[in-house]
């Protein structure tokens, strides 16, 4: 049954337009980033020796990850309140009449997408900035790059835990103005709350919330200036999986009991 019903996630998903606009997005903004990389690059190489030291420049290889993740929330969201909206939530239910496969089916599709989409803009975003890098002293540049990659490779992991928050949201709310919405909230503007918090609670929510979660797994929390590092490992990787397995059981219960 579940293999039968991812199956035909996968077609519904693969029939929706918004789906290839929402991965071109994803795509064009890592090549933005690279392109950024390359004009930052060309005005450090213009200043004085002096200026350079003074001038400091980021390779911008984080944004690719940050928009990647409100894209693939997007994509989770419209994978289920576009059923909603066309009344198609009737069909899947009567075609699949064991309501509670139905959420596990659609993470397993979107979670998948969204890892692999969210991976590839991290790396893409990674290896392009650093080849137009080279040699220049940026202060990003920690260690070798090898080692950095690994760290991005965890970093891409919030990508498909915000997709499947937004699949979640969307089973709860049946709205994809709602449900984005609180995606927008929970992906941008609370962290902006959390960093204009009086220390020491700014870096006690901050390393509590998605987007510094990652980086904490990968042991890159310190190098971060606006999540704080105070979860090990282990924990961070615990609410990580707590944001994307709690409301996605919560959606499950939700279309177990609830008419369509």
């Amino acid at each position: 049954m579940i293999v039968h019903a991812v199956a035909a996630e996968w077609r519904k998903l693969r029939s929706i337009r918004s789906t290839y606009w929402v991965l071109a997005v994803a795509a064009a903004f890592t090549g933005f980033t690279v392109l950024l990389a390359i004009q930052m690059a060309h005005v450090w190489d213009g200043l004085s020796a002096d200026r350079r030291d003074e001038f400091l420049l980021r390779p911008l290889q984080e944004l690719s990850t940050w928009v990647a993740s409100l894209c693939l929330a997007v994509l989770g969201a419209l994978s289920v309140t576009s059923e909603y909206r066309t009344g198609m939530i009737r069909a899947t239910l009567t075609v699949l009449p064991r309501r509670h496969v139905l959420v596990p089916a659609k993470a397993v599709v979107v979670g998948t997408v969204a890892l692999v989409a969210g991976e590839a803009a991290t790396v893409g975003s990674f290896l392009g900035t650093r080849l137009v890098i080279g040699d220049r002293p940026f202060p990003d540049q920690r260690a070798s790059v090898v080692h950095d990659l690994s760290g991005f490779l965890v970093e891409g992991t919030a990508v498909p835990v915000f997709a499947l928050l937004g699949l979640a949201l969307g089973v709860l709310l049946r709205s994809t103005a709602g449900t984005l919405v609180s995606l927008v909230f929970v992906w941008h503007v609370l962290p902006l709350l959390v960093f204009h918090l009086p220390r020491p609670w700014s870096e006690r929510a901050g390393s509590v919330l998605p987007g510094g979660l990652p980086a904490q797994i990968a042991g890159l929390g310190a190098d971060n200036s606006i999540y704080g590092d105070l979860l090990s490992p282990g924990a961070a990787t615990a609410v990580l999986l707590a944001y994307a397995l709690v409301p996605l059981g919560l959606a499950a219960l939700v279309v177990s009991r609830r008419d369509a």
